[in-house]
């Protein structure tokens, strides 16, 4: 066998005619196929694959008869696993390539498609004429290297990130030791507060109003730096020959409610789909979602990936091994109730190709679908307006460092697996790679395109949501002050003195909101504890000052839903005052978590809304149901 040579610009054709003459196509669909892999750049096979005229396995078989290489069956010719240890077994998985055998001092490497095999030799040898190639099943490759490779992938999976930017290396502690030490820490703080109490509240007091006026400050600046930006032009549209290949990896767990609506809304995408790889990243043993999707038929760009059992069972470690599946040069994240603009991956492309080497992730827009659905949900999405059209941009806009949303992520790989993905011990492990990314000297943009979310619409499903959140952020801005020195060094003093304003006052006014609470009392004349050693017009002043904090909120949250869209929740802006003391239970929640259970994930279950919207339309008289069709487990969403 002898290495295989990158043919001429025919061999698309050549192919394609083989194919042809062997019947396995018709006129038309070679010349849609060829006429699309022109357009965009791409292969002709991988365009025949994504229009299901061919399956995988009809065009490995059909390739290796057309370049007269063999078709190895790796049950009844196993690998040599002795040159397993030859690449990185991520790499193996990327490019979905096997050491096979050697023979005269060559290396048989086995693909599915030339294309992976060149990219291979082209990104990772150096002398390629110790290389030859024979195809195989693509599905075997990925079996067998994710069996052979198993117990390295999973560590992989675990522990990408290296020891200074992650929180696992607080599992060498044993829970004990530091929940002894946590106790007594509280008891000399509470016998502090009972030896010294007028003390020890005016102390929190003035920390609370302190952090009050920053974290407002902090708000208005952003606010007003983004109502004030000139209008910004629209990047110039890539042009189709170079439009990226994309993949999207959308995390599934115990997902039955939303799985099925979930495939619904990704076929709505508008961008080509020979360069799209949606990845479904399924734990090992969560039957429920594989019950599910068993039952969908799955497009060719759209795979599931199994993630093997093991510790933590976090959404980053799952992340984290599905990204060596990833075939696209661009890795995006979306969640299971995402529902993503249809031409959104054309807007990461258009931004991508026109900006520097250094923007590196893309945020986009986060709403939420069902904000009529109670008042919950409406405060949801009023609070998530403000944050991510006004107050995320705004800090942009002002340097500071953008602690990212969890979803509708984007990222270039390469930078991504430079930073080692994410930490899979860390239960907001957005916040903390937005941390990785500013210390790495790259920038992130948020980007105006929209991503329709599920809003949580349950007390405590809202409580427990916010508190992994909180918990989160808590680990986060730990591990990133071990060095405040270090830290301050790689960001610089304008960055760090927004990561304190940011992060120290966000956890400060959830933890601390009964003291500021109490100046309501104040406000409506009744007595308030400090009155013994402060005189009454400086509580009324620190109560008018509240007061006034509480109206720049309105204002900036009232603007955030004055665009159409959001318009019926503008008479809910003032119940809002209402809706920020239950991040208070969240944050006390998150406290007890961090001491006792820091890496557990607190899932949230999604499909409320779905379940809403059938009982309404299953309880409504059939002449009066809109035209939506519910079926089992929501298929016809």
């Amino acid at each position: 066998m002898q290495p295989l040579k990158r043919r001429p610009s025919g061999v698309q054709g050549d192919f394609g005619h083989y194919l042809l003459d062997a019947g396995l196509i018709s006129p038309s669909a070679l010349m849609a196929a060829v006429t699309e892999a022109r357009r965009l750049d791409t292969s002709v096979e991988r365009c025949l694959r994504q229009q299901s005229v061919l399956t995988p396995d009809e065009i490995v078989n059909a390739h290796a008869a057309f370049l007269r290489l063999p078709l190895i069956d790796l049950t009844a010719s196993p690998p040599d696993q002795t040159l397993s240890a030859l690449f990185d077994p991520g790499v193996l998985l990327r490019y979905a390539i096997i050491p096979w055998q050697k023979n005269n001092g060559q290396i048989t490497l086995l693909a599915s498609c030339p294309e992976s095999y060149r990219d291979f030799l082209a990104h990772h040898v150096k002398d390629r004429s110790k290389f030859t190639f024979a195809f195989a099943e693509h599905d075997k490759i990925i079996d067998w290297i994710t069996t052979h490779h198993k117990s390295a992938l999973r560590t992989r999976a675990s522990a990408r990130v290296s020891e200074d930017f992650s929180c696992r290396t607080w599992q060498h502690h044993t829970s004990r030791k530091r929940l002894v030490m946590t106790i007594l820490a509280l008891l000399a703080f509470v016998g502090a507060i009972a030896a010294f109490p007028r003390l020890a509240l005016g102390i929190l007091t003035i920390w609370a109003v302190t952090t009050l006026i920053i974290s407002a400050v902090m708000r208005l600046v952003s606010y007003i730096a983004e109502m004030s930006k000139q209008p910004e032009q629209t990047p110039p549209t890539c042009p189709e020959k170079d439009l990226p290949r994309i993949s999207v990896m959308v995390p599934l767990f115990k997902e039955r409610e939303i799985a099925t609506a979930l495939l619904v809304r990704l076929k709505r995408l508008t961008y080509p789909k020979a360069l799209l790889d949606v990845i479904l990243v399924v734990e090992e043993n969560d039957e429920l979602t594989q019950e599910v999707l068993r039952s969908c038929e799955l497009p060719p760009w759209l795979s599931v990936v199994e993630v093997p059992e093991g510790v933590p069972k976090t959404k980053p470690r799952a992340m984290n091994y599905a990204l060596d599946f990833c075939k696209g040069d661009i890795v995006g994240v979306w969640d299971a109730e995402d529902a993503p603009a249809a031409d959104q991956l054309h807007v990461v492309a258009d931004y991508f190709h026109s900006a520097g080497e250094d923007l590196v992730c893309l945020q986009g827009v986060l709403d939420y679908y069902n904000s009529r659905q109670n008042w919950l949900a409406r405060c949801f999405t009023i609070e998530y307006a403000a944050w991510f059209r006004l107050i995320l941009p705004g800090m942009a806009r002002l340097g500071f460092i953008i602690p990212l949303g969890g979803t509708t992520l984007f990222f270039r790989r390469d930078a991504l697996e430079k930073l080692g993905g994410w930490d899979a011990h860390n239960v907001t492990e957005d916040a903390d790679l937005g941390f990785r990314l500013a210390r790495y000297g790259y920038r992130t943009d948020v980007i105006p395109t929209r991503t329709g979310e599920e809003a949580v619409c349950r007390l405590w499903p809202w409580v427990r949501q916010r508190s992994r959140w909180l918990k989160g952020y808590m680990v986060t801005y730990l591990v990133h002050m071990r060095s405040p020195r270090r830290l301050m060094r790689e960001i610089g003093v304008w960055r760090f003195c927004g990561v304190q304003a940011h992060f120290v006052t966000a956890l400060s006014q959830f933890i601390l909101a009964p003291i500021l609470w109490s100046f309501w009392l104040v406000l409506l004349g009744l007595p308030h504890p400090l009155e013994a050693f402060v005189s009454r017009d400086i509580l009324l002043a620190l109560g008018a000052s509240f007061l006034v904090i509480e109206l720049i909120n309105a204002l900036i949250n009232a603007t955030a839903v004055s665009r159409p869209t959001l318009r019926h929740l503008f008479i809910w802006v003032p119940t809002m005052h209402f809706y920020y003391p239950l991040g208070a239970m969240a944050a006390y929640k998150a406290l007890l978590e961090l001491l006792v259970k820091p890496f557990y994930w607190d899932k949230t279950q999604h499909g409320h809304s779905l379940k809403a919207l059938e009982n309404g339309v299953r309880n409504t008289p059939s002449r009066l149901r809109p035209g939506v069709k519910l079926e089992a487990r929501n298929e016809g969403f």
